[in-house]
């Protein structure tokens, strides 16, 4: 790729109307400096892709009901429509 994810997630939150975006970095990357790197630029959450398919489609899944149904989004952030 031309520009990294990190590049990527550094033009997101310096961005006055994107940086309210919750960014999730899904990576094959366990190392600690990219994930110290992607809090430092204010990812909401580091989700290392697990290699199997089916605990891929599962983590997917995982990550769908944890934004749409757990998650408190900032007040005035979004509307949540009742499920």
């Amino acid at each position: 790729p031309k520009v990294d994810g990190l590049e990527v997630l550094q033009t997101i939150k310096s961005d006055e109307k994107l940086k309210i975006i919750p960014v999730v970095v899904l990576t094959s990357s366990r190392e600690e400096r990219d994930m110290v790197a992607s809090y430092k630029l204010g990812v909401n959450a580091y989700v290392v892709k697990p290699v199997d398919f089916h605990e891929f489609v599962n983590a997917i899944k995982e990550l769908g009901v944890f934004w749409a149904i757990i998650n408190e989004p900032p007040p005035g952030s979004m509307k949540r429509t009742p499920v």
